[in-house]
């Protein structure tokens, strides 16, 4: 087997065989080397080689392979390098090439990315001073922010053109492929004829480097380690968040309170905040939007684990075109259907007892148990809950009962109500229209346990809180369904002091410095 390589001399293209193939590299080399230094060298090395390429047509080297003898042929006609005379002395001048150099990873001399290898092409300096540089700022933690950024800028020197600029003009290459030739089985490879880059490397250097190549190579399997780890957690995160997305907005969830377990039903609760006709363009933008990222992070993540190579750029434009336009579809869609959350509005009323009961009575007339409603939608983390009747088309709102002490002799009860629309003007009269009873009946206050909104609107964020002052001790009587609102500071069995509106399992309670503490039955008659 007869090993020939496929050459480029002055833009023809030459077959050689590989004993000639390194007589002609060390030629050249000898001959770029002679006048590298000398101003003017680099046109006389072009003109040398365009003279090789006319002298292996004359011997026919296009029609066969260029052999040992023709290129010794070639080196009696032109001479060898030193054989060249000049009389004139040599002046040391700076190197300037027609081709500018550009900085890469050097693929063949890589340790972990090939950062080191590219600069130290780049800059013809031995690329061992640069992975030394690289661990002792590593240790202040600057160099490796700085070679992962590099990592990242910096391409890999593949094909031809790019090792071209990376090693500067006098990088030449071969492109060949094996062939059948006459019945003689002919390989061929792909070599560098000579290069300018860095090649003088000390043993001491050689040693350092293979110590960092063992390193490298350690650091490679603990990185894929973490990126596999990174893959998976991405894989699971996407795939919960989906299935959490599907149980969510298409079955409906569970949720456990005091009143029982319920479903939620996210797009059910939707038709009172936008039109029915919005409704299904608003779930296919909103799966759309909430779904896309979520199978990029699947994506991403299995390529992480198996790490594999695909031209993906296209697709992944467009998916992030898709996911911006999806938004922007979506924002326009709300906001023409009249949806603003920009601005909250809020009113409130007070109401002064004319005498400040020793007891005060807490009592509910409406209650949420004698309505007709079909389905219900909560807020767990907020305690908000609506409760939905489509038979009527209402909603109704469970308000809160917060409980202070007040700094003076007096007894008040602030009811204070909340909405949000585009303005701040918008938003105050959705509140002015709430509808929400209470009344104050000598020691008692009697309070709805719910709230609606006019039929004719919607739902807009909408929230009634109902503030009662009374002085210290002031004893409160609390019934049962009125316990069910409060929402406000008294002292738990841990004889600390906390804040909730469903932990309040006692039904008479003394307001003190600190708030509310639980009494005996027995300490107020019943009402």
């Amino acid at each position: 087997m007869d090993k020939t390589i496929n050459i480029n001399i002055a833009g023809t293209l030459f077959q050689i065989d590989d004993e000639a193939f390194r007589i002609l590299r060390d030629y050249l080399k000898a001959i770029n080397n002679r006048f590298r230094n000398v101003e003017g060298g680099h046109e006389t090395t072009e003109d040398i080689e365009s003279r090789i390429a006319e002298i292996f047509q004359s011997q026919r080297g296009l029609a066969g392979v260029i052999t040992k003898q023709n290129v010794e042929a070639m080196i009696s006609i032109i001479g060898k390098p030193e054989d060249f005379e000049n009389n004139e002395p040599v002046e040391e001048v700076p190197v300037y090439h027609s081709m500018k150099k550009r900085m890469y990873r050097n693929p063949d001399d890589s340790i972990i990315s090939g950062v080191c290898g590219g600069i130290g092409t780049y800059m013809n300096t031995d690329p061992v001073l640069f992975r030394i540089l690289f661990i002792l700022s590593a240790m202040f933690g600057i160099g490796l922010f700085v070679y992962l950024a590099l990592w990242i800028a910096l391409p890999v020197a593949r094909t031809d053109s790019q090792k071209r600029e990376m090693y500067g003009n006098s990088y030449h290459t071969d492109k060949s492929q094996g062939r059948q030739n006459g019945g003689v089985q002919t390989t061929t490879t792909s070599v560098p004829l000579y290069t300018k880059g860095y090649n003088n490397t000390s043993r001491v250097g050689n040693a350092i480097d293979e110590v960092f190549r063992a390193i490298g190579r350690v650091c490679y399997i603990i990185l894929r380690i973490l990126l596999i780890i990174i893959g998976m957690v991405l894989v699971l995160t996407g795939f919960l968040f989906i299935l959490c997305f599907v149980l969510v907005f298409v079955f409906g969830v569970f949720s456990i309170d005091s009143s029982g377990v319920n479903l939620v039903y996210f797009f059910d609760f939707l038709n009172y905040i936008v039109k029915p006709a919005a409704v299904p363009w608003i779930i296919i933008l909103t799966s759309i939007a909430l779904i896309l990222p979520m199978l990029a992070l699947i994506y991403w993540g299995v390529k992480m684990i198996f790490w594999f190579k695909v031209k993906d750029g296209v697709v992944s434009l467009a998916g992030l075109v898709l996911w911006v336009m999806t938004i922007a579809a979506l924002a326009i869609t709300l906001f023409n259907d009249g949806i603003s959350f920009a601005q909250t509005g809020k009113t409130s009323a007070v109401t002064v007892l004319p005498d400040s009961p020793d007891t005060l009575y807490i009592m509910t007339d409406h209650k949420i148990a004698d309505l007709k409603f079909e389905k219900e939608f909560s807020l767990p983390h907020e305690e908000y809950t609506v409760f939905i009747n489509d038979e009527k088309k209402e909603l109704y709102i469970r308000p809160y009962l917060s409980v202070d002490r007040s700094y003076n002799k007096a007894t008040r009860v602030e009811v204070r109500k909340r909405s949000s629309g585009r303005t701040e003007i918008d938003a105050m009269k959705k509140s002015e229209e709430l509808q929400f009873n209470y009344n104050i009946n000598g020691d008692t206050l009697h309070l709805d346990e719910y709230f609606t909104i006019p039929a004719e609107r919607k739902w807009s964020a909408d929230n009634i809180g109902i503030n009662l002052y009374v002085p210290k001790g002031t004893i409160l009587k609390f019934e049962k369904d009125s316990r069910i609102i409060l929402h406000t500071s008294f002292k738990n069995e841990y004889d600390e002091y906390s804040e909730s509106r469903w932990e309040s399992v006692s039904s008479l309670w003394v307001m003190t410095d600190d708030g509310l503490d639980p009494i005996a039955e027995n300490t107020v008659k019943q009402k």
